[in-house]
């Protein structure tokens, strides 16, 4: 029997952590077989800034993970992210020695390998080299060179670069968690595989993650990787507004923007308040809902604006370059109330929601349909191209029970019992041997003591019947 390609992500976020457990099923979609989430400690703008935190909280989201599913979780694909994150274009060629061989995937590895060799600033590190378009022997605009004939191979590439320490830190997390690490992707790609469609990719398309401490960009176009960035705001610095704004704690700012929370003041009436408790016997705090929008408007359109500039920066404003998709919004972020009508209005462009339940089985849970667990859903689809067993059954031991089956005795078989008790008795203490002085002294006490132990067997018996 083939054994099960049981995949597993690990979402490190600013202010979640889910591992997530997964396998596609018989037609091609992705079952989700168990999810744990935990609260992120120890992560600050994506990137990992207490070593020990940060372990924990990934070991108590493993362990949900595990029991939800009746996995064990032996390695893990890992989202990275973080405003150390940049992306360069670049272009390289190779020379073929024999021109009469058709291209192949060993030519297009030592290509990438090639790639990898680039000189990177001090303590940078390539996460991805992604090939965009080739170029065989001067003839160019060509997606699939394998199986052509050429000597000089070239290719334009999109090469992401990350903090050499920041990415360490990450897999020594993981590692301390008692887990290996298979692959890191960048979050946005991640973001992009669950939630994205194929023809989205052909037309053009931008995608936001609008995360806890980061917002992430990924630009497509003629179904190629174009520009990627991260922007190191998210969900996070609204609520931190929102808590300075308002003079109330982070739980409760984090509450007022999930549960009351618009980018858009216009929709709130001026009458619209919320009472919120005070500290320790204090009196009430009044919040107006359409001051907490304006709080909340200024800083997402603040977001919006420089993921815009991002945009601009890839020359989407070129005809040959239009993102006829628009946006496409995801992370938690993307749960805000009238955000697709915000991002429309500053960008001009179409928008809506991405939900990562596309490519999931349809007795998936709602929860998990969620833009929240779109970068998880993203992370357990690419850990299934990699086809490796990431988790194991883990099979319990089971107890071995032994089942005696007694008769029940009638009534009658317990007297009988009872005269063969006392007959027993008898034989005890006639039989045992003893001196002839001894015997004439003690035989009263004997004929006492075997009387008082049969009447206390008689009485026992009378009390118990019923």
């Amino acid at each position: 029997m083939e054994k099960e390609n049981i995949a597993v992500g690990l979402d490190i976020g600013t202010t979640k952590i889910v591992a997530m457990i997964g396998k596609k099923n018989e037609y091609g979609k992705l079952e989700i077989l168990g999810v744990g989430k935990s609260k992120s400690l120890g992560v600050a703008r994506g990137v990992v800034n207490n070593i020990t935190q940060t372990i924990q909280s990934i070991q108590q989201a493993v362990a949900e993970a595990e029991n939800n599913s009746g996995y064990k979780i032996n390695d893990c694909v890992v989202g990275i992210a973080g405003q150390h994150i940049r992306s360069i274009q670049h272009s390289d060629y190779i020379s073929r020695s024999n021109p009469e061989e058709v291209i192949g995937d060993k030519d297009i590895d030592l290509l990438i390998n090639q790639v990898h060799k680039l000189a990177m600033l001090p303590g940078e590190e390539i996460i991805h080299v992604l090939p965009q378009e080739f170029k065989i022997d001067g003839q160019s605009e060509i997606k699939e060179p394998i199986g052509m004939y050429g000597g000089r191979l070239e290719s334009s590439f999109h090469v992401v670069v990350g903090q050499a320490s920041s990415i360490r830190n990450v897999g020594r997390c993981i590692q301390s968690s008692g887990i290996e690490l298979s692959g890191l992707t960048l979050e946005p790609l991640a973001s992009a595989d669950a939630v994205l469609s194929q023809e989205e990719k052909e037309a053009g398309v931008a995608l936001i993650d609008i995360g806890g401490g980061t917002t992430d960009l990924a630009i497509f176009k003629d179904g190629i990787i174009r520009h990627t960035a991260v922007i190191p705001f998210g969900g996070n610095v609204i609520t931190e507004d929102i808590k300075e704004g308002c003079s109330i704690i982070e739980k409760q700012a984090e509450l007022l923007k999930v549960k009351f929370g618009s980018a858009w003041p216009g929709e709130n009436k001026d009458n619209e308040i919320v009472s919120i408790p005070g500290l320790r016997g204090r009196e009430p705090k009044e919040i107006s809902l359409k001051n907490l929008s304006k709080i909340i408007h200024a800083r997402v359109v603040e977001i919006i604006e420089q993921v815009f500039s991002e945009i601009k920066a890839y020359g989407h404003e070129d005809p040959r370059r239009k993102l006829i998709a628009g946006i496409v919004l995801t992370g938690g972020g993307a749960q805000l109330q009238h955000i697709k009508q915000l991002v429309e209005y500053i960008t001009g462009m179409d928008t809506r929601i991405g939900y990562p339940n596309e490519h999931l089985a349809g007795n998936s849970d709602e929860e998990i349909s969620s833009p929240l667990y779109a970068t998880a859903v993203g992370l357990v689809m690419n850990s299934i191209q990699n086809n490796t067993k990431s988790a194991t059954l883990m099979v319990p031991v089971k107890e071995e029970v032994k089942i005696v089956y007694r008769q029940a005795e009638p009534e009658i078989t317990k007297a009988e019992t009872l005269v063969e008790e006392v007959r027993e008795m008898v034989h005890a203490e006639v039989s045992q041997p003893k001196p002839i002085k001894e015997v004439e002294s003690t035989e009263n006490k004997i004929k006492r003591s075997f009387f008082d132990k049969y009447v206390d067997k008689i009485r026992d018996f009378l009390d118990n019947a019923e």
